[in-house]
C-alpha cells in the first residue's frame, strides 16, 4: 500500500515550485501570500530575476486582498540544484514549458529526487498526467494542478490524475489546494484541456473565425464579452447562465425553446444532437447548483452583482 503526503495536506510547511516562469512564478507568489516557505527552482539563467519583478509588482494586490499569518516574500529560497529542491519538501508544483518530451523527464527527475509519498503536482494546460508520469517509478503520487493566469489572483485549479494516480493523491491534493486558498475542480476523468482551457479554446477558435472572415474586430470580440456575457459568468458561469433565460421555467423552458437554435449555422463548432436524455442531465444540473434557489432569488443576487462589478468597471476604467 503506498503512503500519501509526508504530512497531512492542512500542515504543509514548504512547498518547492520547479519552474518560475509566469506561471511558476505566479504559484511561488500565491505560496507565500498564504504563509508557506517557498523553494524555488529553475534552470533559465535570469529566473531569479524574474521571479524578483513579478514579486515586486504582484505583493501590493496580494497585500490588498490579505496575507495569512507569517507571510513574507522573505520566505522565498532559491535552491542551486533541482535534487537540492526536493530534499526536504512536503509538495512540489512543477511549470515547465508546455512540451510533452520535456515533462516526461522533468517529472522522472522529480520522481527519483523525493520521497515516494510526496505529492507532485503539474501546471500543465493541456498534457495528460497519464502520458507525462510514463517514466515515474511511483506515478501514483503525480497529478495535474492546472491554474488560470495569474494563479496569485485566479483561484480556480483544476485538479485530475493519470490512469496510475492514486486517489488518495487526488483527495490529498485537492484538501490541500482548498487549504492553500485555492477553489479545487477534481475531475473525474482526464480530458485533453480539461474544463476551462476547453472552454475558453471554443470561444477563441470562433473569436478567429470572426476576425478571419471579417465579421468582427479583435475590440468588437473584446466588447462583446467584456461589456456583455463575460459580466454575468463572472458570478453565475455559462450554465447558471442560461438557467436564468429560461425565466421561471428556468433551464427546461430555456432548453426547449432555444434548442432548434443549436442547429442554426451561428457558429463553426457543431452541436450535439439535443436528445432527451442531454436535456434533461442539463436540467438536473442547472437546478442541483441553484440549491433550491428560484429564477427570481438568482435574478436578484446576479444584479446586485453586477451593480457592484459595473460600478467597479467604471472606477478602474475611468481613465479610458
Amino acid at each position: 500500500m503506498t503512503t500519501i503526503g509526508r504530512t497531512r495536506p492542512e500542515t504543509v510547511g514548504t512547498v518547492t515550485v520547479v519552474g518560475t516562469g509566469v506561471i511558476g512564478g505566479g504559484w511561488a507568489a500565491h505560496f507565500l501570500r498564504r504563509g508557506y516557505d517557498v523553494v524555488a527552482w529553475d534552470p533559465g539563467p535570469d529566473a531569479r530575476d524574474r521571479l524578483a519583478s513579478l514579486l515586486d509588482s504582484a505583493w501590493p494586490s496580494l497585500e490588498r486582498l490579505g496575507l495569512s499569518e507569517g507571510a513574507s516574500p522573505d520566505r522565498l529560497w532559491w535552491a542551486d540544484t533541482l535534487e537540492e529542491a526536493l530534499a526536504d519538501t512536503d509538495f512540489v508544483q512543477e511549470s515547465s514549458p508546455e512540451v510533452l518530451e520535456r515533462k516526461v523527464a522533468l517529472l522522472a527527475q522529480i520522481d527519483r529526487a523525493t520521497s515516494p509519498e510526496v505529492v507532485v503536482a503539474s501546471s500543465t494546460s493541456g498534457l495528460l498526467m497519464t502520458d507525462m508520469a510514463v517514466d515515474c517509478v511511483h506515478p501514483h503520487r503525480f497529478l495535474v494542478g492546472h491554474p488560470f493566469n495569474p494563479p496569485y489572483l485566479i483561484p480556480l485549479v483544476e485538479v485530475v490524475g493519470g490512469q496510475k494516480t492514486a486517489p488518495e493523491a487526488v483527495t490529498w491534493a485537492e484538501t490541500f489546494y482548498t487549504a492553500a486558498g485555492k477553489t479545487a475542480l477534481t475531475m473525474e476523468q482526464e480530458v485533453p484541456g480539461f474544463v476551462g482551457n476547453r472552454l475558453q479554446e471554443a470561444l477563441w477558435r470562433e473569436a478567429l473565425h470572426m476576425v478571419d472572415s471579417g465579421q468582427a474586430t479583435v475590440q468588437q470580440i473584446d466588447d462583446s464579452i467584456a461589456y456583455g456575457p463575460g459580466l454575468r459568468w463572472a458570478i453565475m458561469g455559462p450554465m447558471l447562465t442560461f438557467h436564468l433565460a429560461g425565466g421561471p421555467g428556468g433551464m427546461g423552458h430555456m432548453l426547449d425553446h432555444f434548442g432548434p437554435a443549436l442547429l442554426e449555422p451561428w457558429t463553426r463548432l457543431d452541436a450535439p444532437e439535443l436528445t432527451s436524455e442531454l436535456r434533461d442531465r442539463v436540467v438536473a444540473g442547472a437546478v442541483d447548483e441553484a440549491r433550491g434557489r428560484s429564477v427570481a432569488e438568482l435574478e436578484r443576487k446576479r444584479d446586485a452583482f453586477l451593480v457592484d462589478l459595473l460600478l467597479l468597471l467604471e472606477r478602474h476604467r475611468g481613465d479610458g
